[in-house]
């Protein structure tokens, strides 16, 4: 269970609507999902995209601008799953929670 302030939470999603497009999921993982957090601790993101490649353009860069001017008391580490080394995935794949689940991605008309 994500241990973070309901209202930060809100904010949170907040913040994910109007910066992220709603296909990409977002994870948490580390210390407050794990439960060996404390009141400083930061919060852990990762991104993913429905078919798991890279986020397009400044998208990442925007979110985590958009994450550093919001009210939030905490630091809010972010990451894009397709960049994170391959080495990493299994340690997130042990433990998250799913923040928002995405959507999948809207069809392309042929």
């Amino acid at each position: 269970m994500l241990d973070l302030n309901p209202r930060y939470v809100a904010m949170l999603h907040d913040l994910m609507a109007r910066h992220l497009p709603a296909e990409v999921a977002v994870w948490a993982y580390g210390s407050r999902v794990n439960g060996n957090n404390h009141e400083g601790s930061d919060l852990d993101l990762v991104l993913r995209t429905p078919d798991l490649t890279a986020l397009p353009g400044r998208l990442l860069s925007k979110f985590r601008e958009a994450l550093t001017d919001s009210n939030l008391p905490i630091f809010v580490d972010t990451h894009d799953w397709a960049t994170l080394p391959a080495s990493f995935h299994p340690r997130i794949l042990a433990r998250y929670e799913v923040v928002r689940p995405g959507a999948p991605a809207p069809a392309v008309p042929a």
